[in-house]
């Protein structure tokens, strides 16, 4: 059974950085994407940053040029860099994986950001 652990949440001001790792156990199928999604207060999940096989990789328009998605050469583990946050990224932040056409997610970790 394919878990997936999250960590490097936290509270930051309005300008600061965070990363957030996501780590994945008991693989047994390909790796087609990992990524990262969040959902913010009343507000649907909407998806973050994905890594596909290979080195290809998807940025939603509000991150593009703050956040960097990269992943460990193994592809059981994938990142999220977080540059230059805003209050309006505060939410919880949660990895998804697809091995062998499953998805799999985490539990999930919260990001705040203080104005």
């Amino acid at each position: 059974q394919v878990q997936l652990v999250e960590s490097g949440g936290g509270l930051v001001q309005t300008g600061g950085s965070l990363r957030l790792s996501c780590e994945a156990s008991g693989v047994g199928g390909r790796f087609v994407e990992m990524g990262w999604y969040r959902q913010a207060p009343g507000k649907q999940r909407e998806v973050v940053a994905l890594i596909k096989r290979g080195v290809s990789t998807e940025l939603a328009d509000s991150v593009k040029g703050r956040f960097t998605i990269y992943r460990n050469d193994g592809h059981s583990a994938v990142y999220l860099r977080m540059n230059f946050l805003r209050p309006e990224d505060t939410a919880v932040y949660y990895c998804k994986a697809n091995f062998g056409g499953n998805d799999y997610w985490g539990q999930g970790t919260q990001v705040t950001v203080s104005p």
